[in-house]
């Protein structure tokens, strides 16, 4: 348990998450294993060719990425680990100096759980990383609704458009950005999402596969499920609705009507919410 009363994962199972830290600077690798080496069994890569090396040894829970390093970039680890069905399913998080907000769009649409900027809090460090093993750890902490900012994720095979929706929301969200609709059903299982933004038309399964999919999991009875596409036809609209979704955009849309219809589907899912909560304690 660190200072702040943070949980994590591997203490309440008694054994240790292995985790992968690839990165060329020296120093970086050594302060993480200094800073986190008490909660998770480390091993570190100063490339990636080292990084295959150990993969080829352990299965690790997770994997963070440099960004800039002088074989290969972290962006085409990603590629390369998500298209890999031996490793398509282990977490990704970007740990770098990368910071500009195009870096973050992308590392995020390739399919990474997060992306943290050094230098890094421990703190944050290790909430986001317990966040892809298990949410409800992460939580352990209470969320001050003061400051609270609702999640929302969104779904589209479309690096530009993702960039657009997170450009349009990020100022008053937490904005997740994922480019592939395969692995839409592990994020949603590992993270609390008050908001999902899915494309009608991907590659695999389509927004509209994925509404029943969503809809299965006791969490996500109440979640806004928006279909955002260029293909607005009344025959969609109805389909999408009947499958579960909750509102409808059409591409090209104005920023002005995405961010009113985000924060009208979340005020009509709190009060659902609510309602539901209040309904069984009267019961």
């Amino acid at each position: 348990m660190s200072k702040s009363g943070f949980v994590t994962a591997s203490a309440i199972t008694g054994s240790r998450r292995k985790i992968i830290y690839v990165d060329d600077m020296n120093y970086s690798l050594i302060s993480f294993k200094k800073g986190l080496g008490k909660y998770y069994e480390i091993y570190l890569a100063e490339s990636a060719l080292s990084m295959y090396k150990i993969l080829e040894k352990i299965k690790p829970d997770l994997i963070l990425l440099d960004v800039n390093m002088p074989d290969i970039d972290g962006y085409s680890i990603i590629k390369d680990l998500k298209a890999d069905d031996r490793f398509s399913q282990i977490p990704v998080i970007f740990l770098t100096c990368a910071s500009d907000k195009d870096n973050v769009v992308k590392g995020m649409s390739l399919g990474a759980g997060d992306y943290i900027i050094k230098p890094f809090n421990t703190e944050k460090l290790l909430e986001s990383i317990e966040n892809q093993f298990n949410p409800k750890v992460t939580k352990a902490k209470k969320v001050d609704k003061s400051i609270y900012n609702p999640s929302v994720l969104v779904v589209d095979d479309f690096t530009s458009m993702l960039r657009t929706i997170n450009y349009s929301l990020h100022d008053r969200y937490n904005v997740s950005l994922l480019s592939r609709s395969d692995v839409v059903m592990d994020f949603v299982h590992n993270n609390k999402i008050d908001l999902i933004l899915l494309d009608y038309i991907m590659p695999g399964l389509s927004g509209f596969d994925l509404i029943p999919k969503i809809r299965e999991l006791p969490d996500y009875k109440f979640t806004p499920i928006i279909i955002i596409t260029s293909e607005g036809t009344l025959k969609n609209v109805n389909e999408a609705v009947a499958l579960g979704a909750t509102d409808f955009i059409v591409k090209p849309f104005d920023p002005k009507e995405l961010n009113y219809k985000v924060d009208r589907q979340i005020k009509i899912a709190n009060e659902l919410k609510e309602k539901a909560e209040n309904e069984f304690f009267l019961d």
